[in-house]
């Protein structure tokens, strides 16, 4: 079997190309200016094919003989000014690739979408794969650009694709990988005082990837699954994290004047050209939310066990 896999040079698409290696061939897609250091570290044999999410011809060409595609690329950001890149990348990336597939006869297509795409809401603090997409003043930029893109793939499935869509929560790697979803632990190895008094969902990169492969093997097509080992506070989250990396846990709780000044102050240096801190109204938010999403249906599908956060810290340094 030839798979493709796209955005396999970042955090979780490298992970993803360890783990399909067992399965088949594997391919990758990526610019000239791509570094493979993730790859590197895990010895992997990739056939590389360059192409651009944003040119349909260059996705047909890199199809060429490919079975299994693995959409793994796309962008995360909380800043108010990449919203039309967030939109080009996730949306227009993803429907792309689709109309490339559809064009090349390749039927079979891995969506990498995310918990954010399936929405929130004030109400409801426990969200499933049921859950419908409404407008919220909790989705962000980059929520609405992964619900789009989910959206071109279903569409693709109508047009004859056999898809699959994961929904990974928190991605942890290691410290290492140096990747945007990895600074979280920068917070603990700083010794930042203020913890959000929200939930954070967590998964580790290596359960991700084996459960992705496991619900490809199962064929569990036409499909969408969340991927998430647990949620806790975040103060717990911090907590846990501090004792592997022995260093001192945040023990204030962020009250909501601090969170509106840091917003004000966020907005401003972003303003001002001096930082680009993720923080605005709807991250902050949704920061101070006990929201959980349930594996429910991810546990009945596979007979998995997930690593404790303890062994994933500990792995992460």
């Amino acid at each position: 079997m030839n798979i493709l896999i796209t955005g396999i040079t970042g955090l979780f698409g490298s992970y993803l190309a360890a783990e399909f290696a067992s399965i088949g061939k594997i391919f990758g897609i990526r610019r000239t200016d791509s570094s493979t250091r993730l790859l590197d570290q895990k010895n992997l044999e990739i056939s590389w094919r360059e192409a651009d999410l944003r040119d349909s011809s260059q996705l047909e060409s890199a199809l060429e003989d490919i079975d299994l595609v693995i959409h793994a690329a796309g962008m995360v950001s909380f800043s108010p000014s990449d919203s039309d890149q967030l939109y080009q990348t996730n949306v227009i990336g993803t429907r792309n690739l689709v109309n490339a597939m559809l064009e090349k006869d390749t039927k079979q297509l891995i969506h990498i979408s995310s918990v954010a795409a399936i929405g929130r809401s004030t109400e409801i603090t426990t969200i499933n794969e049921n859950f419908k997409w409404t407008e919220s003043p909790l989705h962000t930029n980059y929520a609405r650009s992964k619900y789009e893109g989910e959206l071109e793939v279903w569409r693709g499935e109508q047009e004859g694709l056999e898809v699959l869509i994961v929904n990974p929560s928190v991605i942890l790697g290691k410290i290492a990988d140096e990747r945007s979803s990895t600074s979280i632990y920068d917070y603990v190895l700083e010794e930042k005082s203020y913890y959000p008094k929200g939930d954070i969902n967590y998964i580790d990169a290596r359960d991700a990837a084996e459960l992705t492969r496991l619900l490809f093997e199962k064929g569990t097509w036409g499909e969408r699954y969340i991927l998430n080992a647990g949620s806790i506070p975040f103060q717990e989250f911090f907590s846990v994290m501090a004792d592997s990396f022995d260093k001192k846990a945040p023990q204030k709780p962020v009250t909501p004047l601090l969170l509106n000044l840091a917003v004000w102050y966020a907005g401003f240096a972003r303003w001002i050209g001096v930082s680009k801190i993720p923080l605005n109204r709807s991250t902050a938010r949704l920061s101070q939310l006990a929201v959980h999403f349930d594996n429910s249906k991810i546990r009945k599908a596979v007979d998995f066990e997930f690593r404790p956060l303890s062994d994933t810290f500990n792995w992460a340094k």
